[in-house]
């Protein structure tokens, strides 16, 4: 099959990228400053030249969208929002004029769409998406919008020819430099990667392995459409994240830090401590019911591995 990855540049774009091509399919990604004979350029807004390589594709997996790791100044809540819906709306304009539209166009989300909440996990089907639930700042309402707008975009184009999914992802981890993993094992490491704020807040996250072959499985099964929890089953609370992050490092001791002190490191890293503070408790009901085995299903496993891999590089 032809694959095409709009904004397919970055870390995930090149794990699915070499995870489709090894399967062998022929990938070209779509990137702002493209570098190799597989990559086309284009500016993730218009239609131009690029619209050409989705025309005859047979899927397209969209994952454009600036970093949510950042300060939400207005600057960067403008771009947040624009690099998402933009960029889902130039997609759709290019499925819509295809003369031979893709299959399926899967479109990237997030599971931070879903509220925060300790008493019950998030699945597709009875989760509540976020909004003024309650021990939620009112600053945590932009990530719901733009999640919400982001996912809209992908509704509204009109392409009934082409099979829809919106992928509400969590954390995915893997094990290059700079990613999530990394920042989080340092601080294991340096033995600051204790509870937050007490810890309870949940932590939805996904290994590498098993975003990449969940892809897979929604490109072949023709019967899944509309949002699907990308996350591994088992989530579980910030502290025993840690705790097991920790003991793959052999660290065993970590202090803790307070919400304020949260606040305060956000603030120094420039980002924001949603990130840090949001309960994410997210369950892919979808994937497991329609047969998906995930690899690494629980997070001592997963992170014994990505530990191995980190520690090798």
């Amino acid at each position: 099959m032809k694959i095409v990855i709009p904004g397919g540049s970055g870390a995930l774009g090149t794990l699915l990228d070499r995870s489709l091509t090894a399967a062998g399919h022929h990938v070209v990604t779509l990137s702002r400053r493209p570098v190799g004979p597989r990559q086309v350029g284009w500016d993730g807004r218009t239609p131009g030249a690029w619209t050409e390589e989705i025309d005859g594709s047979d899927v397209v997996v969209n994952l454009a969208g600036r970093s949510v790791n950042c300060r939400y100044t207005d600057e960067n809540r403008r771009s947040m929002m624009d690099s998402r819906v933009l960029s889902t709306r130039a997609v759709g304009q290019a499925v819509a004029a295809a003369r031979r539209p893709p299959a399926v166009w899967l479109q990237m989300s997030t599971a931070t769409v879903y509220a925060h909440r300790h008493d019950a996990p998030n699945g597709e089907h009875d989760g509540l998406i976020g909004g003024g639930e309650p021990g939620a700042p009112a600053s945590w309402q932009y990530s719901i919008d733009v999640a919400r707008a982001w996912e809209e975009a992908q509704t509204e184009a009109d392409t009934p020819r082409t099979r829809k999914a919106a992928l509400r992802t969590a954390v995915v981890l893997g094990p290059e430099r700079g990613g999530a993993l990394d920042s989080l094992s340092w601080l294991a490491r340096l033995g600051a990667g204790g509870p937050i704020a007490g810890g309870a807040q949940y932590v939805s996250w996904i290994h590498e392995r098993d975003f990449a072959r969940a892809v897979a499985f929604l490109i072949a099964h023709e019967d899944l459409s509309g949002p699907v929890n990308l996350a591994a089953p088992n989530p579980l609370p910030q502290r025993e994240f840690m705790r097991d992050l920790r003991a793959a490092w052999g660290m065993p001791l970590a202090l803790p830090a307070t919400r304020w002190m949260a606040e305060l490191g956000a603030f120094a890293l420039r980002s924001e401590s949603e990130l840090l503070l949001k309960s994410r408790r997210v369950v892919p009901t979808r994937l497991v019911d329609a047969g998906f085995t995930f690899e690494y299903p629980r997070w001592p496993a997963a992170a014994r591995d990505l530990v191995r891999r980190l520690r090798g590089r």
